[in-house]
Order: C-alpha cells, then structure tokens, then sequence
C-alpha cells in the first residue's frame, strides 16, 4: 500500500510538473468548465496525428472486408448530420474548424459508435438498425462522441498515463527517453487511447454533446430516448456502446436536468432553419 501510494504521489508530482492546465471549450449554456492539465510535450496537434493514422488503418481494414459503407442511405444520414453538428463545434473550440472532420460508417452488427481526437468519427450500422435510430438521435449519439473529441478527454487520459508511467520508471525518465522509454510512451498511447471514459468525462460529453446536437436543430429530448433503448438493448449483456458509456437512472436524470438550458437552443435553430 505505501509503495502505491508512493507511486501515486510521484505520479501526482510529475504530472503538475509537467503539464500546463488549459481551458479546452467554453463552458456553453451547459456550464462545463472544468480545467483540465494536459502534458506539455503531448501536443494536440501530436495527438490528433496519432489517432489520424490509426482511424485510417481502421478504414483500410473495412474496405478490405467490403465493410466500408459510403453509400447507403444510413450512410448519407450520417454525413448530413455530421455537417450540421461540424458547423456548431468553433462554437465551442475555434480551432475545431481547421480540423480535418470524418465521418464513416461501417457494416457490423456491433451496436458502437466513436469520434476519436480530432474528429474522426465512425459509426457501425448495427447501432442505427438495431436500435431504429432517428435522426435526433444519431445526433445525440454524435454530439457526445464529438464532446469526447472536443475536450479532449484522450490527450488528458494520455497525460495521467505518462504520469504514472514516469513514475514508475522514476524522475530520471524526465531527462530522456531511451528505448524502453520509448517502448513506455508507445504502450501508454496505445492504452491510453482504448481507456474507458472516467464518469466525470462522460457526464461533460452528454451535456456539451446535448448543447452541440440542440444547436444544430436536433431535439435534445432524443438524448433521453437513446439511452433508454440502449439500456434496453443489452438484455442482460450491455452492448458494446455500453462497456464505455454506462447507463443509469441517474445519468438519465440529468440529461432531463439539463434539457430546459439547451431547448432554447434548439428552438431558436428550427426557426432559423
């Protein structure tokens, strides 16, 4: 126990040593303002190529399985509900509107859905079909994927894993990397990447995620209708979707909660439309 909570506070010390605290998006009608800290030496920029590459594996992947759907008609709802939520995000992050945004669909009965950093966002049918997803609530689905994105809760997961990482190899890793270091940073990208979202992360991307989907003209009521049937869809095993994105009454009650903030929102964009 001494040795972990040893390892704990290393990790702690370093972290701060390291890392600049940074605002990522505006606090919008939702309120999320948390700080967040960020390695200094893991750039957004680094990370976003990061992922670039590993989506686009992903992608090639798809292709050669006849996997990759770029034409059907969920195919095309996806990619003009990505345009409308695309054009709200500078709202929250001016720098979202030099990003390079993807949206892909892909043939698998997986009820799942992602947007990894810097806006690459992929969709399998399974969860459109499966669960007879209207179009509000795709939007639900995307807005939170994109909040994920826009906050960029994979860097801050990345900075706390180098954290510790450095801890455990001790202070001196601070002075360079050799070839285990390497090994080290390479093994904390790739397992930082998959990490499960902290609740806390998850909360901020449902209520940024409502914000975004409600500025784009998309009923922020869906976001209640999604994640009833996803509750609903496990039947006893939670879906894919689920493993990262836990259900409750709770979570539930707070999209319900936060709801009257965003519906003028949402009114304002039906009229404009």
């Amino acid at each position: 126990m001494n040795r972990l909570l040893s390892i704990s506070a290393l990790a702690a010390a370093l972290l701060l040593a390291g890392c600049q605290a940074v605002n990522t998006t505006s606090g919008g009608a939702v309120g999320v303002e948390r700080k967040q800290y960020m390695f200094s030496a893991l750039s957004t920029e680094e990370v976003n190529q990061m992922y670039a590459q590993s989506y686009q594996q992903t992608l090639g992947e798809a292709a050669n399985k006849g996997m990759l759907d770029r034409s059907s008609a969920n195919a095309k709802r996806l990619r003009a509900i990505a345009g409308r939520l695309i054009e709200q995000a500078p709202l929250f992050r001016p720098d979202a509107a030099q990003w390079q945004w993807e949206v892909n669909l892909i043939k698998s009965p997986e009820l799942n859905a992602n947007c990894g950093p810097g806006g690459k966002i992929i969709f399998y049918s399974g969860i459109i079909e499966k669960l007879k997803l209207s179009d509000d609530e795709i939007a639900a689905i995307m807005g939170h994927e994109m909040a994920h994105a826009l906050r960029e809760h994979s860097r801050e997961a990345m900075s706390r894993a180098y954290g510790v990482a450095l801890a455990k190899q001790g202070a001196g890793a601070l002075l360079g990397l050799g070839e285990g270091g390497m090994a080290m940073a390479d093994t904390v990208v790739q397992y930082s990447l998959t990490l499960p979202n902290s609740r806390g992360n998850e909360n901020e991307a449902d209520l940024l995620g409502l914000e975004l989907a409600a500025r784009a003209g998309y009923n922020p009521n869906a976001a209640v209708s999604l994640w009833q049937k996803m509750a609903a869809a496990g039947n006893g095993a939670p879906p894919e979707f689920m493993s990262t994105h836990p259900s409750s009454s709770s979570r539930i009650a707070a999209l319900q909660a936060a709801i009257p903030k965003v519906m003028p929102l949402y009114q304002q964009a039906k009229r404009g439309s």
